[in-house]
C-alpha cells in the first residue's frame, strides 16, 4: 500500500493480511507512509512484519505488477458514463491530491490475474439534496484521475460491473445498472439524448 491505515492494521491483527503470497517482500506488508490512531503506531513500532519503503518501491506500476493476482481497491468521488473516474476535484474545487490511484490501477491490471476495483457510493448529499455519483459527464474543470482506458471494475452498493473491453454504449448501460435506482431512468435518458447509446441499438 502507499498509505498504511487503521483498517489495514485491523486486517493484519485479524490475520487476514500476511503477505505470504507476495513475490516482492514476501511475508511483509510494505507501505510508504502511515496515518491513523495510536494502535496503528503501536503496531508499527519495531514490527518486522511491516516495512516502510520509498514510494518508487510501493507505487510504480511495473513494481506492483511483479506480484501475481494483485487486487487494487480505490475509492472515487464520481464516474461518468464512459468510465472516467474523478477522485480529486469537483469542477475547479480541489478535494484531494492525485495519490497513487492510477499507479495501483495500472499495476493491478498488468499483474498476472490481477484485478482493479474502483469503489464509490451511488449517491451523496449536497445541502440536503441527494445527487448521483454516476453522472453523464463531469463538471467543467474536473480533474480525471483515472481515464476510462484504465478503469476495470466499478463497484457501488448496487453491484459490480467490469468495463474492460466494453464499447461506450455497453459501458453506459453497465454503469447505469449500478447507479441508485432513483437516478437510472434520468441517466438512461441523458445517455440516449447525448448519443452515448444510439437510438435503436440493442445491447
Amino acid at each position: 500500500s502507499e498509505m498504511l491505515t487503521d483498517g489495514i492494521i485491523d486486517l493484519y491483527r485479524a490475520g487476514k493480511i500476511t503477505g505470504a503470497r507476495k513475490t516482492l517482500q514476501p511475508g511483509r506488508i510494505g507501505y510508504s507512509f502511515a496515518l491513523g490512531g495510536q494502535p496503528l503506531y503501536d503496531a508499527i513500532d519495531r514490527n518486522r512484519d511491516l516495512v516502510c519503503l520509498p514510494v518508487e518501491r510501493t507505487n510504480l506500476p511495473h513494481v506492483v505488477a511483479q506480484n501475481d493476482r494483485v487486487v487494487s481497491i480505490n475509492s472515487t468521488t464520481a464516474v461518468d458514463l464512459t468510465g472516467q473516474a474523478a477522485s480529486e476535484s469537483d469542477g475547479h474545487r480541489q478535494i484531494s491530491g492525485t495519490g497513487g490511484q492510477l499507479q495501483f490501477v495500472r499495476g493491478a491490471y498488468a499483474s498476472h490475474e490481477g484485478t482493479s476495483f474502483m469503489c464509490l457510493t451511488s449517491t451523496y448529499d449536497r445541502k440536503g439534496e441527494r445527487k448521483s455519483r454516476i453522472v453523464l459527464d463531469h463538471k467543467p474543470g474536473t480533474v480525471i484521475t483515472t481515464p476510462r482506458t484504465d478503469v476495470m471494475c466499478v463497484v457501488t452498493e448496487f453491484g459490480l460491473v467490469n468495463l474492460k473491453g466494453k464499447s461506450v454504449p455497453e459501458r453506459a448501460r453497465a454503469l447505469i445498472s449500478i447507479a441508485h435506482p432513483d437516478f437510472r431512468e434520468d441517466l438512461e435518458r441523458q445517455a440516449y439524448e447525448n448519443r452515448l447509446i444510439p437510438r435503436g441499438l440493442t445491447l
